[in-house]
């Protein structure tokens, strides 16, 4: 049987002038921005051109590009490796290069005898995985790409993905002896989309809990936060602001593990690497360190592989939440 795995991911300018374009796709979605088309599209050249710089800066400080692509195409060889039955792994990317477009063509011009939709989203949200089913559902139709199709909808307790991510931790945790906190942090969501059923903070608390557990250590202090909060809305709680501003007046290091991340990219690179560290070193956070992102661990990619093979169409997937701005 010929089984192409599909690989979803966000994706990432590969130029600086490619910035702002994707920018503009990110926020023309209508998983991101719940307007009708005719306000919707308007908005979104305004964000993209009102965030263009700022973006352009986090992109000049990883070389002008996003390395998401290089990273999720590892991952995809790797799986394929692991997979060894003639499965093709394909990359789709929701807002750079390689769309979702690009992906169904290639699938169809393979072709296999069954689809297996494998979103790099641990934790289901209308706005990630919600919205790369929505574009491939679309755009199979429309390109009249016929197979059977199955969705893995999330896995935030997969026993590897938090075994990888447990090891990785453990190894910050051994490396002093001073006291440390564990932030688990994701990436942030308006609590509208939450309020509206999206399962997003719930799987949140499951992989952090799954993780705290496999580490084994009954005085593990730790916390939930969120990161890259953007506009006015209310959003999920505590923020990593937050976090670190309390681990300040305690008086305790940090140790942040990226669980929504399964790959380096802008929002661990610069942002947890760069902004919230120092800002930790602000708020007099005693010691800051991170925990890589689960990458092609080989713990992470034998649960992709054994997810793909037991893969059924999973009900979160098809729960899509509205969206807002």
């Amino acid at each position: 049987m010929r089984r192409a795995v599909i690989l979803m991911n966000l994706g990432g300018p590969d130029s600086p002038q490619a910035v702002r374009p994707f920018l503009y796709n990110l926020f023309s979605d209508p998983a991101i921005i719940g307007l009708p088309t005719a306000l919707r599209l308007p908005l979104a050249s305004v964000i993209a051109a009102r965030r263009n710089r700022t973006a352009q800066q986090i992109y000049a400080h990883l070389g002008g590009s996003s390395p998401l692509l290089a990273n999720t195409r590892a991952q995809a060889a790797a799986l394929a490796a692991a997979l060894g039955d003639g499965s093709r792994c394909f990359v789709a990317m929701r807002y750079w290069h390689p769309l979702t477009a690009a992906a169904v063509a290639a699938v169809k011009a393979w072709p296999p005898d069954e689809i297996v939709l494998l979103p790099l989203y641990p934790q289901f949200s209308s706005t990630t995985t919600g919205s790369s089913l929505a574009a491939w559902r679309s755009e199979a139709v429309r390109q009249g790409l016929s197979a059977a199709t199955r969705i893995i909808g999330s896995y935030p307790t997969a026993p590897g993905f938090v075994a990888a991510l447990a090891a990785s931790l453990a190894q910050r945790l051994d490396a002093d002896a001073g006291p440390l906190r564990v932030l688990f942090s994701a990436h942030g969501l308006p609590l509208k989309i939450v309020r509206a059923g999206d399962p997003y903070a719930q799987e949140v608390e499951q992989t952090a809990a799954a993780v705290a557990a496999a580490l084994g250590r009954p005085q593990l202090d730790w916390r939930v936060c969120y990161q890259s909060r953007v506009g006015p809305l209310p959003w999920l709680e505590p923020s990593i602001d937050e976090e670190l501003r309390r681990a300040g007046r305690d008086r305790v290091g940090v140790v942040v593990a990226p669980i929504s991340f399964v790959s380096e990219h802008s929002e661990t690179l610069v942002e947890l690497d760069r902004d919230y560290r120092r800002l930790a070193e602000q708020y007099g956070v005693p010691a800051y360190r991170r925990a890589p992102a689960v990458g092609t661990d080989p713990r992470f990619i034998a649960a992709l592989a054994e997810l793909v093979r037991g893969a059924g169409s999973v009900v979160a997937a098809e729960r899509e939440a509205p969206a807002t701005a």
